[in-house]
């Protein structure tokens, strides 16, 4: 017989009327094809192996299919056009995910938190935040991030990379992200709105922050003492009272803190800065909590008794306290 399966051709053979007519085991033979095709991709996702690999770039897959919308990296080529703004994507799926930023739709929720994503990668990302999960592991410090991005962005640091630059100011950023919030510090933008009060942010993070003041939600929890906090990097910095770390440390005098905070607050003690000054009498203080403290001075209690200064020099001189006029105070609280 002149059937061959492989090539597709399907009315070579030639039955009792000698004209081309279908092999009557084709159908099936054809079935059993695609059957064993389906199987082999299947079992290549189970043992993760990928046989098929990317002549530009090495990068390997395990269907056929999925290395030709690679390739569309390489290429160039966008078939998928979003019929709002006219983006082209390479796939059906990826013009999918896009058009969520124009319908809004975030079918992915986090059940720790409710907050909801448009991409399964993004909830899978954020989850890490509630386990802790940090998979990837930079190779020449060995701090770890929860994703693969994070860690590009932070290797950064190490080779001195800025790829991003602003056109308002000059500056160069290590990440896209960076600089689309640095650009808003110029803009003014800020498009996350609280919709318990209305108060509006340039970051989203910073949103989500504010509003556990308003639900009162305190998710980073000790697991040493138990203690809740809204911030993680408030939990971080109270977990340094258990372990004693002080990773702050003086460059001028060597002291260490647990907080940047405390320590920027100590360095002003070297460089004479006074940024906080009382709107009363313009006293200038180095630390915030000082200026608080001074600015309690000038509520001053309109019953209270103020008593002369004694002479310290004079050993037998006796101070005199003036009488509080309990009238008065009866008289204002009626």
């Amino acid at each position: 017989s002149d059937f061959v399966v492989h090539t597709g051709e399907r009315y070579d053979y030639r039955g009792s009327s000698g004209e081309p007519q279908q092999h009557p085991d084709a159908e099936e033979a054809e079935k059993s094809l695609s059957t064993s095709e389906h199987l082999n991709k299947h079992q290549r996702t189970l043992t993760g192996k990928k046989p098929i690999c990317c002549s530009e770039c090495g990068k390997t897959y395990s269907r056929s299919d999925s290395l030709k919308l690679h390739l569309r990296i390489h290429t160039g080529e966008k078939l998928f056009n979003c019929d709002q703004c006219g983006k082209t994507c390479t796939s059906s799926s990826e013009l999918k995910i896009h058009q969520r930023i124009h319908t809004g739709e975030k079918p992915y929720r986090c059940s720790q938190c409710g907050m909801t994503f448009s991409r399964s990668h993004s909830l899978k990302s954020h989850l890490r935040i509630h386990t802790g999960e940090k998979t990837y592991g930079c190779d020449q410090c060995g701090k770890s991030f929860a994703t693969s991005a994070n860690l590009t962005a932070h290797q950064r640091i190490h080779t001195g990379e800025k790829h991003y630059h602003c056109s308002d100011c000059g500056i160069s950023l290590t990440t896209s992200r960076g600089l689309l919030l640095h650009q808003r510090t110029h803009t003014g933008e800020q498009p996350y709105s609280c919709y318990h009060c209305g108060k509006s942010f340039a970051q989203s993070n910073n949103l989500i922050s504010h509003q556990r003041t308003h639900t009162g939600e305190q998710p980073y929890s000790c697991y040493q003492c138990g203690k809740s906090f809204a911030q993680s990097n408030n939990l971080i910095s109270h977990q340094r009272t258990h372990t004693g770390q002080k990773p702050y440390s003086c460059d001028q005098c060597g002291k260490s803190f647990t907080q940047s905070t405390n320590l920027k607050s100590h360095q002003r003690t070297h460089t004479g800065e006074k940024p906080y000054s009382c709107d009363q009498c313009e006293k200038r203080y180095s630390d915030l909590r000082d200026l608080i403290k001074h600015q309690k001075m000038h509520t001053v209690d309109p019953h209270r008794v103020e008593c002369p200064t004694p002479d310290l020099s004079s050993r037998t001189q006796r101070v005199e306290c003036p009488t509080p006029d309990l009238g008065s105070r009866i008289q204002s609280a009626e």
